[in-house]
């Protein structure tokens, strides 16, 4: 963040193209060319040292190796052995062994072109690889790692800069404050086409939707004048207090509240990393309870769905959050006017926890 009110755009342009001359950035090589991308299936792991390649597709073989945190590892297939276990029985195929879902997150790696401009009210954008780093910017520290944002984690362009390598970056604005902003590679980001986020079964009257879900199947089901239109597994609360004193996804009849296709959830500390509950660009998002912050939303720190793992909300994979975002009432209309419009509240469909 530029500190000096006096600093023009002109001069952090200027020492943007100079950048650091010892300064090292971790990254992926440059594609050959828009759209490149890996044609192998690979898998980041999202956690440190809790996935393991087993020798067998079961948690009682032998274990060949304990992985790291943002691994990138090949997936030959996947297989569902009778061995389960039954909430999750989805394994991979890997180099040395077998690798159990939990906590791999499925990625892929596609690169972009820069916008040539930006609205004033912002561009919605996900990331579009593995990871990438994200920088801050001050006129004395210069430029600083902050944020690793994750794949098809979403975020809010509000300009374009020459980043420290030179090439095009956009500088990100949090949903939380202005002050928050962080830069990126452009081509790393997918802007988000207005047309992707329109309203889903808009012509449905306000009462002939709802959500209903089930915590001991760990699956929800959306109506639409009582007749069942989608399904999706789900991974609710985790602990046997519900919140606000604990973990659980409480019972009972809900509606939502407020919706925001990017949502800072955590502490702000710039690390990004699970374990930390620090998570920038959470995407979305649908609260049902907003004053404890219970909401359903896409996951890209583990997919383990079937089984609790949440600190309350209704964890989903991006997919099916996205469908939801989209389904749901209060109506998320794009364009969108200005920055007030990053999230929308209301009176929203009905939510029955079960």
């Amino acid at each position: 963040m530029i500190s000096d009110p006096n600093f023009s755009r002109r001069d952090f342009l200027k020492l943007s193209a100079l950048s650091l001359g010892g300064l090292a950035l971790r990254g992926f090589p440059p594609p050959s060319e828009e759209q490149d991308h890996n044609p192998l299936r690979v898998g980041r792991i999202t956690v440190d040292r809790q996935a393991a390649i087993y020798e067998e597709p079961r948690f009682h073989s032998g274990i060949v190796r304990w992985l790291l945190q943002d691994e990138l590892i090949n997936l030959y297939y996947p297989l569902t052995p009778v061995e389960g276990p039954p909430y999750n029985p989805l394994w991979y195929r890997v180099w040395g062994g077998y690798l159990h879902s939990a906590y791999v997150q499925p990625i892929e790696f596609r690169y972009h072109k820069p916008l040539m401009a930006v609205p004033e009210s912002g561009q919605l954008a996900e990331v579009s690889i593995a990871y990438t780093q994200a920088y801050s910017y001050s006129q004395h520290a210069g430029w600083a790692p902050g944020y690793r944002l994750y794949f098809e984690t979403t975020h809010w362009i509000t300009d374009i800069v020459t980043g420290p390598d030179g090439e095009a970056w956009y500088q990100l604005t949090s949903e939380l404050t202005d002050y928050l902003v962080y830069y990126v590679s452009a081509s790393h980001m997918r802007p988000i086409p207005d047309e992707e986020i329109t309203p889903l079964s808009p012509e449905v009257p306000f009462g002939e939707k709802r959500i209903e879900v089930s915590l001991q199947g760990q699956y929800l089901t959306a109506f639409e004048w009582d007749q069942p239109i989608y399904r999706a597994r789900i991974s609710s609360g985790a602990g046997s207090t519900p919140v606000p004193r604990g973990f659980q996804t409480p019972r009972g009849e809900f509606h939502i509240t407020s919706k925001s296709p990017s949502k800072h959830m955590g502490g702000v500390q710039a690390s990004g990393a699970p374990d930390e509950y620090i998570l920038p660009g959470v995407p979305w998002t649908s609260f049902f309870i907003f004053e404890s912050g219970v909401a359903f939303h896409g996951t890209f720190w583990h997919s383990n769905f079937g089984l609790q793992m949440s600190h309350g909300c209704i964890n989903l994979n991006n997919k099916d959050a996205k469908w939801l975002f989209r389904w749901v009432t209060p109506a998320y209309d794009a364009p969108i006017a200005d920055r007030s419009d990053w999230d929308v509240r209301g009176y929203g469909t009905l939510v029955v926890i079960e």
